[in-house]
């Protein structure tokens, strides 16, 4: 639960220390519990709004709208299910007036450094959610028609990756029949894995993690045996030494023409990534390398599977996403839909209980018949004889 500390004596509002920096990526693992995140991201994403929570934030000020209306983006509905207050359009004035690290007050949609005012917004509520996502769904035309020219670009950029896997890499891993499990950070991924756990057991598929996936496998007990990163992920979210060295292979997705610089800290760890090029996803990397190698099944865990989840990522990743479920979608499943389909491994002591309900079945039976009552009395006269 987020922890809020109480407002200076005599003035109304929230209190805690204003942590402040443009960029989430940067800013999130810089949170701690009770402080108050100032950004600037319109059209706050789900992702985000989730790692705000986890990181116990008692607020969050943005710069700018967190619902601009152009599609139903679920970031804040997140952070108000939550119960942690909100405030938007303060303005760039107002995002740099915040120093980071100073102790502000919150009230009325205004940021205050005790009595003096930083910045004034608007207080964003349950209420204000509901209306304005609700508003926002108009927009889902333009969002849709956007996301079409964008997916024809990429294809035509991306047609040698996803139609010829060109430049796919080939995995130390064997593959080729078994099932693969790709793991990524995102909502309900620890839920998603505890649901599958049996199926982890049984079937022993491939398990490959995607930059700080890998880390929920390793804490989930598992380890990984294929690791993708992202070229250009923060330090932050990539996942540890150690993680990296035990799985067998490590995929790097980096930009076309990029050059092996990004790789020099790998190698320093005596790791050998292989690499794709391409302007796909990290998570979709790994599973067009999945696909590639011929997997029997896909099992997707912490993915993006609705179309509001799919419109709610990063733009540049849509069309990334979309092409790449086409390619790939005869083989992959959702992991929520294993415990479905999969009801475990028939084990021997399966068919021996099997085995024993039919025999208690069969002399049931033939307890009641002549012959049944025959073999019941010398059964008797056996026991009556015998030495006590």
């Amino acid at each position: 639960m987020p922890v809020r500390q109480r407002p200076a004596v005599g003035l109304p509002g929230l209190v805690g220390t204003a942590r402040v920096d443009r960029r989430t990526r940067t800013l999130v693992p810089r949170l701690r519990p009770g402080d108050i995140a100032v950004l600037e991201q319109v059209d706050l994403d789900r992702a985000t709004a989730q790692a705000l929570v986890d990181a116990g934030v008692a607020a969050v000020v943005n710069a700018v709208p967190m619902i601009s209306g152009r599609y139903p983006n679920l970031g804040p509905q997140v952070l108000v299910d939550a119960g942690v207050p909100l405030v938007d359009g303060i303005g760039a004035a107002g995002l740099a007036a915040v120093g980071d690290g100073r102790t502000v007050r919150l009230h009325d949609g205004s940021v205050y450094d005790g009595e003096v005012l930083l910045a004034a917004g608007r207080a964003v509520d349950a209420a204000t959610v509901e209306t304005e996502l609700e508003a926002a769904r108009g927009g889902l035309v333009t969002q849709l028609e956007t996301f079409t020219h964008n997916s024809t670009e990429f294809l035509r950029r991306e047609q040698d990756l996803l139609l010829h896997g060109r430049g796919v890499p080939r995995l130390h891993t064997s593959v080729a029949g078994r099932p693969v499990v790709v793991v990524v950070r995102g909502q309900d991924h620890e839920r998603e894995l505890a649901g599958i756990r049996r199926f982890l057991r049984e079937q022993d598929p491939v398990l490959i993690g995607v930059g700080g996936g890998a880390e929920a496998l390793r804490a989930a007990g598992f380890r990984p045996d294929v690791v993708v990163l992202d070229a250009h992920a923060d330090d932050a979210e990539l996942p540890g030494a150690a993680t990296l060295k035990a799985a067998r292979d490590v995929v790097v997705r980096t930009d076309r023409g990029a050059g092996r610089a990004h790789l020099e800290s790998l190698e320093r760890l005596g790791i050998r990534p292989s690499v794709v090029e391409s302007a796909a996803t990290p998570e979709d990397a790994a599973l067009i390398v999945a696909d590639a190698a011929e997997a029997a099944v896909i099992v997707g865990v912490g993915m993006h599977t609705t179309l509001a989840d799919f419109l709610d990522r990063q733009r540049t990743g849509l069309a990334s996403t979309y092409l790449t479920r086409l390619k790939v979608g005869h083989r992959l499943v959702d992991a929520d839909a294993v415990p479905h389909l999969y009801s475990g491994r028939v084990r021997p002591w399966h068919l021996l209980l099997v085995l024993l309900a039919g025999l208690v079945a069969l002399a049931a039976a033939l307890s009641v018949t002549p012959v049944g009552h025959d073999w019941l009395d010398a059964l008797a006269d056996l026991l009556q004889g015998l030495p006590t």
